[in-house]
């Protein structure tokens, strides 16, 4: 492998750690999104995924992202980093920081994300309760 696929491929497996699905970069600012920003950046010192999303969440909040938060909220309950306290706690510690306003559009993210968890939850218990038991 050369430097630039080694790159790659260090990239597009902080991707799959991140957000859990593959992608396969084929415009110029998705190919630096996979390599410079997870080839490198995420790539780069001691700190763990975890440690960078909760970051990330907290920068993207105080900013006004909401969007951007509610993707690495999204991706940290469906991988197991958080669960819905901590989603929750995490609200309430950045309003602290960000200010209210902030926090309660970042609450609203929240709400509806734990919402989207537990429908999907409950329709694949139903599922698995249809199936029957297994023989």
């Amino acid at each position: 492998m050369t430097e630039d696929s080694d790159q790659r491929a260090r990239g597009k497996e902080l991707m799959r750690q991140v957000y859990g699905w593959d992608f396969d970069p084929t415009k110029p600012f998705e190919v630096a999104t996979v390599d410079h920003l997870f080839g490198e950046v995420w790539d780069d010192g001691k700190l763990t995924v975890r440690d960078r999303r909760l970051l990330l969440i907290g920068l993207a909040a105080g900013s006004g992202l909401e969007d951007v938060a509610g993707l690495q909220l999204d991706a940290a309950l469906r991988l197991g980093e958080l669960d819905a306290d901590d989603l929750r706690s995490l609200v309430v510690f950045i309003a602290h920081y960000a200010g209210w306003p902030r926090a309660a559009k970042l609450n609203v993210e929240v709400e509806q994300l734990l919402g989207r968890a537990e429908k999907a939850a409950a329709k694949a218990a139903a599922a698995d309760t249809d199936a029957g038991p297994v023989a």
